[in-house]
């Protein structure tokens, strides 16, 4: 059990962020690990799958994180320096790491099970260009897809977070985090269950930064070691959802009118979503889910905006509209003409 104590600064000093790049360190020890994330097993087959199809060496990074190992390289897993920052911006941080700080991080791990791994021992400045190029070409081949239905957790459970703590003050926020962390209001501590820490840390006026993580269900992690800012990475609420398949299937009276595609697809924009992330939803291909949206767009069945890199469709009130007064659901299959 372990125990983080408060002071007065401490409790002022907290914050809350996500971060794009922990989880794709998380991801790849979940990948690395099939038996032990059977949760996380819809996304995992999925993005074998496509990295597999791209062909993609991911060894260097793969190497970097052994399933068996306690800790992860301090220099992979830095606290995300604003509340929802992208991932160039994080990768920008681990390009600036310094090489002895990334020596010394490697030298905690076994011997190199690759090329690429020992390349990196002997020259880590090299090896960092290497890393950031992997880990980007990861990225976009197994969590740009779904990086969309992540960030709404994420996003949400930052939101929720800081409503609890306008409402309720920060007792009430670290009483709420997950049923493996417990506020004591006597002592100011806040009880964590981990696997591998005992003992009482002093946060030493550092403060906290709570950070919601995808990947890391059901268990809690914690960085605690200088010159980070000490974080937390816990569940986000309405995990258990997040690779749910819809329960909602296209209505028979609908798709008789715009056919079973464009009604799936309809059906599918409960929330934001990209076109990528509505080609793995429904089976279609990226050009045809595409084809589609646009034809509803001038409908007005869909709209779109921007959210950084992305661009986010959603169904518009008529759509609510329509498939409220459908009838009929049609067996759930995949999406077809």
């Amino acid at each position: 059990m372990l125990q983080l104590a408060f002071t007065a600064t401490d409790l002022a000093n907290i914050r809350l962020a996500f971060s794009p790049l922990w989880e794709v360190v998380a991801s790849v020890r979940v990948l690395k690990c099939s038996d032990c994330h059977l949760f996380h097993q819809p996304w995992a087959e999925r993005a074998r799958w496509r990295l597999a199809d791209a062909n993609l060496d991911w060894r260097l990074l793969s190497g970097l994180l052994p399933v068996a190992a306690t800790t992860i390289p301090g220099f992979l897993s830095p606290p995300p320096p604003v509340p929802s920052p992208d991932l160039e911006l994080e990768l920008a941080g681990l390009q600036a790491t310094p090489s002895e700080e990334i020596s010394k991080a490697l030298s905690y791990l076994p011997e190199p099970t690759s090329p690429a791994l020992a390349a990196f021992h002997r020259d880590p400045v090299a090896g960092l260009v290497e890393l950031t190029n992997v880990i980007r070409a990861y990225w976009e081949v197994a969590l740009e897809p779904w990086w969309p239905r992540m960030l709404v957790a994420l996003e949400s459970d930052v939101l929720y977070r800081a409503r609890v703590l306008a409402n309720g003050g920060v007792q009430a926020l670290l009483a709420d985090l997950d049923p493996k962390v417990q506020w004591l209001q006597e002592s100011h501590k806040l009880q964590v269950q981990t696997q591998h820490f005992t003992g009482s840390v002093d946060l030493d006026g550092r403060g906290l930064l709570l950070v919601p993580s995808v990947f890391i269900w059901p268990k809690i992690f914690t960085k605690l070691n200088q010159p980070w800012q000490p974080t937390l990475r816990y569940p986000p609420r309405g995990i258990g959802e997040l690779w749910q398949p819809s329960e909602t299937s296209p209505s028979v009276a609908l798709s008789a009118v715009l056919g079973r595609s464009r009604t799936r697809l309809l059906t599918e924009l409960r929330l934001p979503t990209t076109t990528a992330d509505l080609a793995v939803r429904t089976g279609l291909t990226n050009g045809g889910v595409s084809q589609h949206l646009k034809v509803l767009r001038r409908a007005g069945l869909v709209s779109a905006h921007r959210a950084g890199r992305y661009v986010l469709y959603v169904r518009t009130g008529l759509a609510h509209s329509l498939l409220a007064d459908g009838s009929d659901p049609l067996p759930p299959r995949a999406a077809s003409g």
